[in-house]
């Protein structure tokens, strides 16, 4: 993506995704949840510890368009229920026919879902929806927390949750790296699933306790407070 020597931008690039031009999901969950995450973050700053020429009520608002952008984009892309496949382009799609209009198949044979991009996505919904919330755009808010909680609802359950005691994971249907085929895929599959990765498990326990202080009004933040 960029120049080693200089930092130059050379060209677009995916080290993950299935090309330069579509959108490796997980990716695109870690922005959501990033971009959030700062959003919570900033607003708690006083404008007088902002570099000179940055007004924090811009610098906020920046942010929060890439934040809406982003997961304006993940809804459309993504099927009903938030768990999308590995990659927005990846050719396989085209064999599950209005796969955005209907809950992931983790059990198809043309394409992975990747429940670590969901898992990542959730907290980012949860979060932009929040921070919405309580800056005067509750409508938005509101539809932000509801993908989360749907997210969620899907993950925990079968057949995202493991529950099979000689598994070592928690959250299955994980991708590792799938242009270098590193990820696992079970005898007479097609593609990879039933694998759980350690970036997934961690997000799915992010997710559990940010609900669970969502619940009883208690915020949970990264910076503490």
């Amino acid at each position: 993506i960029f120049n080693t020597n200089d930092g130059s931008y050379r060209c677009p690039s995916s080290q993950q995704g299935y090309s330069p031009f579509t959108t490796w999901t997980r990716a695109l969950a870690w922005i959501l949840l990033g971009y959030a995450e700062e959003l919570e973050y900033l607003a708690s700053v006083s404008p007088g510890k902002f570099p000179p020429g940055w007004k924090k009520k811009r610098v906020l608002k920046r942010f929060e368009e890439v934040a809406t952008a982003v997961a304006d984009y993940y809804i459309s892309e993504c099927p009903s229920d938030g768990v999308p496949y590995w990659d927005t382009g990846a050719p396989g799609l085209l064999w599950l026919a209005d796969y955005r209009s209907k809950p992931a198949d983790p059990f198809n044979d043309a394409e992975p879902v990747d429940s670590s991009a969901a898992a990542i996505a959730a907290q980012g919904f949860l979060r932009l929806g929040e921070y919405l919330n309580s800056h005067g755009n509750r409508k938005r808010g509101l539809h932000y927390i509801q993908m989360g909680l749907i997210i969620a609802r899907t993950l925990f359950d079968d057949p995202y949750l493991s529950t099979n005691p000689r598994h070592q994971g928690l959250l299955l249907h994980s991708v590792y790296h799938r242009p270098n085929n590193w990820d696992y895929v079970p005898k007479g599959s097609k593609i990879p699933r039933g694998e759980s990765s350690m970036w997934g498990d961690y997000h799915a326990r992010e997710l559990a306790l940010m609900i669970l202080r969502m619940g009883s009004g208690k915020a949970y933040r990264f910076w503490g407070e």
